[in-house]
């Protein structure tokens, strides 16, 4: 399904890779150009992005990732949104999407019916309005585990970012964390503190574990 992004919306989110000239844009460059050299080291190609807290910019920069990625590299990108109680991925865009991968779930939508292409080449993702509460049990399934692994595995050339929700607010990150080759925390500069940052990277597989974005930096 091909949608049009809001440019509105997309400055004010600060998607910053949609504007080549963006100071921020040196930077997930550069962390792009460090994830890649891992994947070479190793199969890596489900990463997920999360936060100790919410409000921490997780969402922006699995956005800003997903669309450095599609741009710069050989590579295709799919962008999930796996925030089940809040999916944001679409509002950041501006895009009016509906549907996500909770259709997947519980009405048994096939996945070629929910990806968006937002216009960007090389890019799709899955992102939409629909909520729902007991998203630990979806995401800590059998069935999330095997759709997990069919993505990663489908293409050889494609890289997809799960937007999780928040590691110390809900159980969703740390059901999910061992279905992925890597994980990536967003900390926000001035906010997050030591203790919360301490108490989440516990929680994770320290084997997958390919370290924090500082969001927000000055």
């Amino acid at each position: 399904i091909e949608y049009m992004m809001d440019p509105d919306s997309v400055e004010k989110n600060r998607v910053v890779s949609m504007n080549p000239d963006a100071n921020e844009i040196e930077r997930y460059k550069i962390l792009r150009t460090r994830i890649h050299q891992q994947a070479r080291n190793r199969k890596m190609n489900t990463i997920m992005i999360t936060s100790p807290n919410r409000n921490e910019g997780k969402t922006v920069t699995a956005i800003n990732m997903g669309f450095t990625f599609a741009r710069d590299l050989k590579q295709t990108v799919l962008l999930v949104d796996c925030d089940f109680r809040g999916q944001d991925i679409h509002n950041y865009l501006g895009i009016d999407s509906k549907f996500s991968l909770i259709d997947y779930f519980l009405d048994d939508t096939p996945l070629n019916e929910l990806i968006i292409w937002p216009g960007i080449e090389k890019l799709t993702l899955i992102s939409g309005d629909r909520t729902v509460y007991d998203s630990s049990e979806l995401l800590s399934s059998d069935m999330m585990e095997k759709l997990v692994r069919e993505m990663g595995d489908r293409y050889d050339d494609r890289y997809v970012f799960f937007d999780c929700a928040p590691i110390l607010e809900r159980a969703e990150a740390i059901s999910m964390a061992p279905m992925m080759d890597g994980i990536i925390m967003v900390v926000e500069a001035g906010s997050t503190s030591k203790k919360d940052v301490q108490k989440a990277v516990s929680l994770l597989p320290k084997d997958k574990f390919l370290g924090f974005v500082l969001n927000k930096q000055e």
